[in-house]
């Protein structure tokens, strides 16, 4: 298919273009196979240039021959193109509409895209899971790599490589993958170095209604515990949920058979719920005078690290999952290492840990990040589940500001990213796909853009400072905020925060070259009183 094909008209003048606290602006709008392009011959006039693949939804409407498209996009942007000419505006429309809703992910912009930037750093072997077990290899022996799903044998949402107890062998993982939904066998997810206790993940298992049971399962999930500890399985769906399960082949892990651990149903929102919560949060955005606090608290933001909290401070080993887990499982694990590792809380340390816990894992980014909030015909596997892990993110790094080594430009940037990028990071369903579509030979990854010295400055967070100690965020209804730098960020003005911003960071630098310039008067009187010291001994 040739994109000249969708675009009926592909060049019009005269367009005007409305913003949020910008002067329209009267230009020459061109559509490309992949960009949406308003250019104005008016001096010091930013120009727009749109990613179709950014479009959530469009509206029309007409007076006389004056055409207005709304543009919706999945960032929460909206803007205003008023068109002249009932045809050209029904042609602009239509052509943004077959553009916006692409169906083969080959002919999406990452394919075309070439970068203009010096490639330091190849991204795609920035995170490999051979690097990230040698993190774990140096503090213990008990695990390794296994290749049982070299070439997406056993787990087609697993990746080739992944790190499992030593004394379990291929074999025996194959008959727990097919104990496991989808094949998802538990596997590591995170090592605590100074108390030993691990984090796995897995799909739940498939004991139906007359209690299938899996002795190589029950041996993988008892030899990641230390002698004589207990641990917890933690399942993200309640118990009545759970149950219904089992009558669909699926179920939970009965105690019985797993003695030495403890099942736990915590509730965290499926998918189908957060779609719902975020078209009505789009809703109460535009009214004015909500306690929006009380809002996030009870529908949107309804922290997965609930699930986390005495089992972690126990310092006991926890087994995750949910149903399939590839969407709350992975929330619950991430955000734990947030909570518990230093090292999540850096930048690189992060970017491993979206490798590792999402994109690796197996979440489905290209099912859930289809469409955004303002899209009416959502299909049932898209949801905010991303965005809500970010959100979270941010709501622990505003009660902890000094902690994260990156700030809230770094969490916006992989929001916009997962949606609608020039990267191919986030494409594909699972690592599987990703091969099939030889991504890492024909698209950049976003990690090799933002790891530059010229882009890490701008998501550097001025006031980290590392922090060794465990964060234990507050949940409570007066800890959580509306995060405006998303949901806000196009509908209320950040001059003001902006300022601020800039001042901070101006005073913080003139306070680090103040603290240099005193150390180094300080060695200079140092070494001032060393020589009146010689040259006063005999």
């Amino acid at each position: 298919m040739e994109f000249a094909e969708l675009i009926k008209t592909p060049r019009v003048d005269n367009v005007v273009l409305h913003r949020p606290f910008y002067p329209a602006v009267e230009g020459t709008l061109c559509l490309t196979g992949h960009h949406l392009i308003l250019s104005s011959r008016q001096d010091n006039t930013e120009e727009l240039w749109l990613l179709h693949s950014n479009i959530d939804a469009i509206d029309k409407r007409f007076v006389g021959s004056l055409g207005t498209i709304i543009i919706k996009c999945k960032d929460f942007r909206i803007i205003q193109l008023d068109i002249p000419g009932m045809e050209e505006c029904l042609n602009i429309a239509s052509s943004i509409e077959a553009l916006s809703t692409l169906d083969s992910v080959t002919l999406m912009y990452p394919f075309f895209y070439r970068p203009m930037f010096e490639v330091i750093e190849d991204g795609w072997h920035s995170f490999l899971p051979e690097q990230e077990f040698e993190l774990y290899s140096s503090a213990t022996s008990e695990w390794r790599l296994s290749y049982v799903n070299k070439e997406f044998a056993v787990c087609p949402s697993y990746p080739p490589i992944v790190i499992v107890p030593k004394s379990v062998d291929d074999e025996a993982l194959r008959k727990v993958a097919a104990f496991r939904h989808g094949g998802r066998f538990p596997v590591l997810s995170y090592y605590h170095k100074k108390n030993g206790m691990v984090i796995m993940r897995s799909g739940q298992p498939l004991t139906g209604t007359n209690g299938r049971r899996c002795k190589e399962d029950e041996k993988l999930i008892n030899a990641t515990l230390r002698a004589g500890k207990r641990g917890y399985i933690i399942d993200t769906r309640s118990l009545n949920v759970a149950q219904q399960a089992r009558a669909k082949g699926g179920g939970f892990e009965q105690e019985a058979h797993y003695p030495q651990w403890r099942r736990i149903h915590k509730s965290i929102e499926r998918r189908l719920h957060l779609s719902s919560v975020s078209f009505r949060l789009r809703i109460l955005l535009t009214m004015q005078g909500m306690r929006l606090n009380h809002f996030i608290h009870g529908m949107f933001v309804e922290f997965p690290f609930f699930a986390l909290g005495f089992p972690l401070r126990e310092g006991a080993s926890v087994l995750i999952h949910g149903t399939e887990g590839t969407d709350s499982t992975l929330q619950v694990t991430s955000l734990a290492q947030i909570i518990l590792e230093p090292r999540s809380r850096t930048i690189r340390g992060f970017e491993a840990l979206i490798e590792r816990e999402w994109l690796q894992a197996g979440h489905p980014f290209q099912q859930r990040c289809a469409q955004s909030a303002y899209c009416n015909s959502k299909q049932k596997w898209e949801a905010p589940v991303f965005l809500l892990f970010l959100d979270c993110v941010w709501q622990i790094l505003r009660q902890f500001p000094c902690s994260f080594e990156f700030n809230e430009h770094f969490l916006i940037m992989l929001f916009e990213h997962a949606y609608a990028s020039q990267f191919g990071t986030f494409l594909g369903n699972n690592e599987s796909e990703r091969c099939k579509l030889k991504l890492q030979q024909k698209t950049m990854s976003l990690w090799s853009w933002v790891n530059r010295p010229s882009e890490l400055s701008k998501f550097t967070n001025p006031l980290f400072e590392a922090n060794n100690l465990v964060i234990w965020p507050s949940v409570a209804p007066q800890s959580l905020h509306l995060w405006e730098g998303i949901f806000l960020r196009w509908s209320r003005s950040s001059k003001y925060l902006d300022e601020a911003y800039e001042e901070m960071v101006n005073i913080i630098e003139y306070n680090k070259e103040l603290q240099a310039k005193v150390n180094i008067l300080r060695r200079q009187l140092a070494e001032l009183e060393t020589d009146d010291g010689l040259r006063e001994s005999p």
